[in-house]
């Protein structure tokens, strides 16, 4: 017990960031993704391309940052008992920012990414407060599973891409600042 008596007792906040698996939208990504290293936060997102890489690279570019780059990964397919040993990951992943990989046997997203076998639940549940940026069915789905499993949830889009989630309890940001206006109920160490 003596060994662990300076250990520092503090929980650093994750902030999942979900968006296309595609664009990058780098006038969001970039300084979201700085501004959220340059705090402290830890990031978690997908591990994979378009948004989930270039937030990640924005938020590994801060020097002497303190949070810590998570991505959930997805497997390329179902994988029954038997052929486990084939086990490979979705084709893109993880990013080279991704500092902490969670490699998963859930293959499923985009339009299926609210079934059970989908990684976009373990995206929402491990995040305690998601930013969703735009993007396509995927990045719906886990707007909706934030809604339904009660996270808070920022949708981060200038562009009205997204359809609007705030009767349903979503907080539409539609600047940077609104962003992050909104943090100061959320601080990266707790």
């Amino acid at each position: 017990m003596e060994k662990h008596q300076n250990i520092t007792n503090f929980h650093r906040t994750i902030v999942g960031v979900m968006g296309s698996g595609k664009d990058e939208y780098e006038q969001l990504t970039f300084p979201l993704g700085k501004w959220l290293g340059e705090q402290g936060y830890n990031l978690l997102t997908g591990g994979g391309q378009g948004v989930m890489a270039a937030v990640s690279k924005a938020f590994a570019s801060v020097s002497k940052r303190k949070g810590i780059i998570i991505g959930i990964i997805p497997a390329d397919r179902l994988y029954e008992k038997i052929n486990r040993k084939n086990f490979r990951v979705k084709s893109g992943y993880p990013n080279i920012w991704v500092d902490i990989p969670i490699f998963t046997h859930l293959p499923l997203g985009g339009v299926q990414g609210k079934k059970n076998l989908s990684r976009n639940h373990i995206n929402i549940l491990t995040s305690e407060i998601i930013i969703a940026l735009p993007g396509g069915e995927g990045t719906l789905s886990e707007i909706e599973l934030s809604l339904e499993y009660q996270k808070p949830l920022l949708v981060f889009d200038p562009y009205s891409k997204l359809p609007d989630y705030s009767k349903k309890g979503a907080m539409h940001c539609h600047n940077f600042e609104e962003v992050t206006s909104i943090f100061q109920f959320y601080p990266a160490i707790n």
